[in-house]
């Protein structure tokens, strides 16, 4: 296979993907149940999700870490989960720029909240749930990062379908990068994915073996492109 890059609008040519009503309403109304007093911030968000050269971290990925949120959740703080969910990817460079886009995310809450009123101890903590987006790793007796991990994590248990839709927007999202280098980074993110524990709440587990095995196919796929031997764990059974 070709690793020559086809030809692709630039991020200035292109047009934010648009948002259906429905989905705009939701938004919106999970937003009220949050912040109420908010609006204007809630709509700046909804606008940062719709920059033009968003194709995966958009308005539908929000939505969809909103309500596995509330899908996975049992006993966590709900509050301050959703309001890590609403800022964890509302940066979104790429590529990123000086700071990571998670810590850029963090920074943007801190400041928006700060603002808002909130306490010194809920800033922090929404801050630190954005930051945990950045490598999935909580640490153990953290069930709100458990919670807000999974739920950025559940699009690789979706269907074969749906994952080939999530890496071919991925793809779209880094289309100034050339296909080898796009497939190295891939591997270097997936690899540690594939060797450890993804999720950690009971419902989030559940889609865990899906996840295996879409990651263990994107895995060896990218692995023969490169023409470089898979990693142990795409290669055990």
């Amino acid at each position: 296979m070709s690793t020559e890059s086809t030809p692709t609008p630039t991020r200035a040519d292109r047009t934010p993907r648009p948002i259906s009503d429905a989905d705009r309403a939701e938004l919106e109304e999970r937003w009220h149940a949050v912040l109420p007093h908010q609006a204007e911030l809630g709509q700046a968000l909804v606008e940062r999700y719709r920059e033009p050269h968003r194709r995966y971290h958009d308005t539908r990925h929000l939505l969809a870490v909103l309500r596995h949120v509330d899908a996975f959740a049992g006993d966590q703080d709900l509050f301050l989960v959703r309001l890590g969910a609403w800022f964890h990817d509302a940066v979104y460079d790429v590529p990123e720029r000086e700071l990571t886009n998670e810590e850029s995310s963090a920074r943007l809450a801190l400041r928006e909240l700060s603002r808002a009123g909130f306490e010194q101890e809920d800033l922090t903590q929404v801050a630190r749930l954005v930051r945990l987006t950045a490598d999935h790793l909580p640490g153990t007796r953290d069930p709100e990062g458990d919670l807000l991990c999974d739920a950025d994590l559940a699009v690789l248990g979706g269907t074969p379908e749906e994952y080939a839709a999530y890496v071919a927007d991925v793809r779209e999202e880094h289309a100034a990068v050339g296909d080898e280098a796009f497939f190295a980074g891939r591997l270097a993110v997936l690899t540690p994915l594939l060797e450890r524990e993804l999720f950690r709440t009971g419902k989030g587990k559940q889609l865990a073996g899906r996840a295996r095995t879409n990651l263990r196919t994107e895995v060896l796929e990218l692995s023969e492109r490169l023409g470089v031997e898979p990693p142990k764990a795409a290669r055990e059974a």
